[in-house]
């Protein structure tokens, strides 16, 4: 076993993989990024070496630095964790030119699986089940519309190279093909540097159910179930289980040794995961993804194995722990992703300032792998994704009463999370009974991502005593280091002489007023809000936490201020409320559709504008890049572009101006 191990990656990845290696007594190397220099993975490890700009390409996707940084540090080892380098062959004969241990596979098996089309062929001549498709390379437009036709509609498009849903389109009618195609190939080139894609008859209703693979350089392999992935946004996992629900053992052993004769058609070493389409039919391979992946954590819940330390043992030439007939499966586990985007503006990523983020506590079956911590900054440059949580249980039941727990106990400010999302999947009657399929989330999003609904007035309230109990406590800690804490001068109690202290708190909620009127009455508040009248009190209990009292009621919420608003959270679901300085705020409306402005931070990558000319509403002006995501931005009305304020490659801030329009003359 070697003695120091270089992580070549970041966030929560880099603290797991730290964790163990700190169990098994190896010592750790971080690299970091300039964005990533007080970043948590860089204190979880032992030493830390810094490798470059914040752009990913200058950094983490540097191999020369991160090779350079291995042999400055001493390290015998390179884990790449997952995304970035881990797939990439060309790092890991960079590593075995170095004299360094790649944990992860050969380079010739990432080469046979790093393409999806010549994987298929290969998955073809080693007997695994295929969906009817083209695969070859052949990629001219005319030609893949007609093998399109020839599958038959609808199919998907698929980028050869890559994942993550990103330069993937599904196609209903031939007379959608053509754009989908442009789509997706200037998708897949800016995302992989390869526009090539496949052809594939799409299943109407597919489960995605993948099974985690493990093979030695002694000639052992062997299966450690299957994860449901079908929970899905834009092609991308949100949460994950295992095992399948509905899942038949016979089923499970056909998949596990159709995922096993593909690692071993390819020479693999190393963890893996071969992922397969499902339906009633039968199920297909779609792909091998050749590292650790996000979701292996539901894995090492239900098998009490790590994974990560398999890896390392497995690198170092150890053969693999235990034989196939000794792996058993033990209860249920899920995995939720926290990520910082917006689900009501298509996902669109957050990014800014963690004001504030809370995790349920450790233990019971609840295990959080977070990256971040509060005062971080979730940055433009990198995946949006800031936490997982996973929860098991003795049953599927038990780990969704716990995930939905779990999730309740999130709170997160500063960046706008999924946390509602996530917790409206894990509370959706179809999401409980099982077995969903991929356009679970896209079929119910007028439920699952609807805003919230107006603010019961209980709510209201809650806000209301928030407020009321930071002022409290603020007022003891200013009097408890006055020069005289006693002193009634030095007190900020809310005592009013000869009349109970009454205010107005005039929260705005979506833009729209909702007043709440408070009284002192006794020890507690006599609260109008809504519509109603309640008696309150409350208290701050630490972590975000208030314990509260509503006419008798207790319960406990979550919230956080960040600037002028108000972070809460209550029964899963999230308020944000406002107590603005309404002199403070210009009129942000005034330009009305004159203006394309950045909806997110991020870099230009295409700019299809130029000063006078004609646009019409939609078309496409600028297409903007960040966190992974392409975002095509479109005219919103026919006019005539005045001004051109942005150019390829430039970085943009959220509400910049990128393009300018001239406004219509009268008459029009």
């Amino acid at each position: 076993m070697f003695d120091t191990l270089l992580i070549a990656n970041r966030g929560e990845i880099a603290c797991r993989i730290a964790r163990t290696a700190r169990r098994m007594g190896i010592a750790t190397v971080a690299v970091f990024s300039e964005a990533d220099a007080g970043a948590r993975h860089v204190a979880a490890c032992d030493r830390a070496v810094p490798i470059g700009p914040a752009p990913a390409r200058d950094s983490y996707l540097n191999i020369p630095r991160i090779i350079e940084a291995a042999r400055a540090s001493g390290a015998q080892a390179i884990h790449p964790g997952y995304g970035f380098l881990s797939e990439n062959p060309a790092f890991a004969d960079a590593c075995a030119e170095a004299g360094l241990i790649f944990v992860g596979p050969p380079a010739s098996a990432m080469r046979a699986m790093g393409s999806k089309s010549a994987a298929k062929a290969l998955m073809e001549t080693s007997g695994v089940p295929l969906l009817p498709g083209y695969h070859g390379e052949n990629q001219s437009p005319e030609f893949l519309a007609d093998q399109a036709a020839r599958v038959g509609f609808p199919v998907v498009i698929k980028a050869v190279a890559g994942g993550g849903g990103r330069g993937m389109r599904i196609v209903r009618a031939a007379a959608e093909f053509a754009d989908a195609l442009a789509s997706a190939q200037q998708e897949a080139a800016s995302a992989f540097g390869d526009e090539r894609v496949l052809i594939e008859r799409f299943v109407e209703r597919p489960r995605h159910i993948e099974m985690q693979v493990f093979a030695d350089a002694h000639g052992n392999a062997v299966h450690l179930f299957e994860r449901d992935c079908s929970a899905q946004r834009r092609n991308q996992k949100v949460i994950e289980e295992a095992p399948a629900p509905g899942m038949t053992p016979e089923r499970r052993a056909a998949m596990g040794q159709a995922a096993v004769a593909a690692a071993q058609a390819v020479g693999y070493v190393g963890a893996g995961t071969v992922e397969f389409v499902a339906d009633n039919d039968g199920f297909f391979f779609l792909e091998m993804n050749t590292r650790l992946q996000v979701e292996h954590p539901v894995t090492e819940m239900i098998t009490g194995f790590d994974l990560v330390e398999w890896q390392l043992r497995v690198a170092a030439g150890e053969p693999l722990p235990v034989r196939q007939e000794q792996i058993a499966a033990t209860g249920h586990a899920f995995e939720a992703r926290i990520y910082a985007e917006d689900p009501a503006r298509d996902y669109a990523p957050s990014i800014g300032r963690l004001t504030a983020f809370r995790t349920p506590p450790e233990g019971g079956g609840v295990r959080v792998d977070a990256g971040v911590a509060a005062g971080d900054t979730v940055s433009v440059h990198y995946d949006a994704m800031i936490a997982k949580l996973i929860c098991h249980g003795a049953t599927r039941e038990e780990a969704l009463r716990k995930l939905r727990a779990a999730l309740a106990g999130c709170l997160v400010a500063g960046v706008t999370p999924n946390l509602d999302l996530l917790h409206r999947i894990a509370a959706h009657p179809d999401f409980i009974a099982g077995g969903i399929d991929t356009g679970f989330i896209a079929r119910n999003a007028a439920t699952l991502l609807a805003p919230s609904a107006a603010p019961a007035p209980e709510t209201l309230a809650a806000a209301a005593l928030v407020v009321l109990a930071d002022e409290e406590a603020d007022a003891a800690r200013a009097a408890a280091a006055s020069a005289d804490p006693h002193s009634p001068w030095a007190a900020r109690d809310q005592w009013w002489l000869n009349a109970a202290p009454a205010r107005t708190l005039d929260f705005i909620v979506e833009d729209g007023p909702a007043p709440v009127a408070v009284r002192r009455e006794g020890a507690a508040w006599r609260i109008e809000a809504a519509g109603r009248s309640l008696l309150g009190a409350g208290v701050r209990a630490g972590d975000g936490a208030y314990a509260l009292s509503l006419d008798g009621a207790r319960s406990q919420v979550l919230a956080a201020h960040d600037g002028e608003a108000l972070v809460l959270r209550r029964d899963g679901e999230t308020l944000r409320l406002r107590l603005p300085d309404a002199a403070a705020h210009a009129d942000e409306e005034a330009a009305g559709g004159s203006r394309l402005l950045a909806p997110i931070p991020g870099q230009v990558t295409a700019v299809n504008a130029a000063p006078g000319q004609a646009v019409a509403r939609g078309d496409v002006l600028v297409v903007l890049e960040a966190m992974k995501t392409v975002f095509r931005l479109s005219a919103q009305a026919d006019g005539v572009v005045e001004t051109v304020a942005c150019a390829v490659g430039d970085a943009v801030q959220e509400g910049q101006v990128l393009v300018g329009f001239a406004e219509a003359s009268e008459g029009g």
